[in-house]
């Protein structure tokens, strides 16, 4: 193993993990107090230890919020690039070691999925959004190869998870109308289904057709 791959991740050294546990107690606090509403479902197919990854439907900004809190162990994510020019936020993906991609450029792409791996290769939990930007109501956005690229390489699971409300709470800008720009009394469900095994498909587009079913059906119909 060379020095690189052997490297322990920023996202999972002592400083994230201290990051991660302050956060979190500010957003169980949160959902304690019902400032947000959150139902989460089948938190526990989610191992205790080993690496995995988290993949799920992309509705809105805070998805990540969300599904990051709901997870007991800390989790590192592909994030758009964006967010590390933000006041406060960028301060905080960089603490907390996520990964940036910029959006529609291969590069950039192939050396998020290059960090993604050394997460896994460090026994870490990686969260993805399959597909790759924001997708609203009645749109459809093909999932992107890599997750299931990632996934066969490293023979490591998926965990779908389907996410509701989020898109309700915060909405997009071109969708939300004459609506809140947020409304905290709209009620968000985080559905996390059991593990795919990669090993039992042979074709990357088999496995993204199949993570893709399963994170429809986990998500509620309201």
């Amino acid at each position: 193993m060379n020095e690189e791959s052997a490297r322990r991740p920023k996202g999972l050294g002592k400083r994230a993990w201290l990051t991660t546990k302050l956060v979190r107690r500010v957003l169980r606090a949160l959902a304690w107090s019902n400032f947000v509403r959150v139902t989460v479902i089948g938190r526990e197919a989610v191992p205790k230890t080993g690496p995995v990854i988290v993949a799920g439907n992309h509705i809105s900004m805070l998805d990540a919020v969300f599904l990051w809190g709901a997870l007991r162990r800390r989790a590192v994510a592909i994030a758009m690039a964006e967010l590390w020019s933000w006041p406060v936020v960028g301060w905080l993906v960089r603490r907390l070691g996520q990964i940036p991609v910029l959006r529609r450029d291969s590069e950039s792409g192939r050396s998020a999925l290059t960090q993604a791996e050394q997460i896994l290769r460090h026994n870490g939990v990686l969260l993805i959004y399959p597909e790759g930007r924001l997708v609203a109501p009645g749109e459809h956005e093909p999932y992107k190869p890599g997750v299931a690229k990632l996934a066969m390489t490293t023979g490591v699971p998926i965990i779908p998870v389907g996410t509701t409300g989020t898109d309700r709470v915060l909405p997009m800008r071109r969708t939300r109308g004459t609506g809140p720009a947020f409304d905290r009394h709209q009620q968000v469900t985080i559905h996390f289904g059991a593990p795919i095994d990669p090993v039992d498909f042979d074709d990357p587009e088999k496995l993204l057709d199949h993570l893709r079913r399963q994170i429809e059906n986990l998500r509620v119909v309201d």
